[in-house]
């Protein structure tokens, strides 16, 4: 195996052992935010750990299995996750500056210090909604064509409608956080495809 073929077994490994455990995680936190704040953070993260441990093990030892078969590395596919990664790195320059880590993570959400935070709506969250759920899909996206593993789609396909679920319990989350407020919001900013920059006169 040379070093290419090397790089696309460990990116394609890499997306499914972590794509679908994030989705999970959050799926396991978000709709129970109110039990495990009683919790908070440390707790959360500690008990929830041991089954993402378990996750990523039981997907090292069926990785052959779970990969599926190798596309091969593929000239095409490698540019397509060039143009992805642009996509997600332009995203995360301007997403990082609002949502540092901890929030990324769900501290606010956790800590009943820091509940309910701070509604984000200007930068790139005054032009979508939800661009940090944009920027990982350009992630998946990028690693799963230089991967080119069938394997690596499947986890992007399976993502699709799961990651509209996140975002659909996420709102309801934010409305009951910040009612009228995230309405009003809602209704001037697009979820997914960016609002053009206001031209400066």
């Amino acid at each position: 195996m040379n070093a290419l073929d090397t790089a696309r077994y460990f990116v394609a490994f890499l997306v499914l052992a972590s794509y679908p455990l994030s989705l999970l995680l959050w799926l396991a936190i978000h709709p129970l935010a109110a039990f495990w704040r009683k919790l908070g953070p440390v707790w959360t993260y500690s008990l929830l750990g041991v089954p993402g441990a378990a996750y990523v093990l039981g997907v090292w030892y069926l990785r052959e299995l779970l990969l599926g078969v190798d596309l091969g590395a593929n000239g095409s596919t490698i540019v397509g996750a060039g143009v992805s990664i642009v996509g997600a790195l332009v995203i995360n320059r301007q997403r990082r500056t609002q949502l540092s880590f901890g929030k990324l993570s769900g501290i606010p959400e956790l800590s009943r210090e820091q509940y309910p935070g701070t509604l984000l709506t200007d930068g790139i969250y005054g032009r979508l909604r939800h661009p940090r759920y944009l920027e990982a899909l350009l992630w998946v996206l990028a690693y799963a064509l230089f991967a080119n593993y069938v394997g690596a789609y499947l986890v992007l396909a399976f993502s699709l409608p799961v990651l509209y679920l996140v975002v659909i319990l996420e709102e309801r989350e934010l409305h009951e956080r910040f009612g009228v407020a995230y309405e009003d919001y809602c209704r001037r900013v697009p979820r997914f495809v960016p609002k053009p920059r206001r031209r400066q006169g």
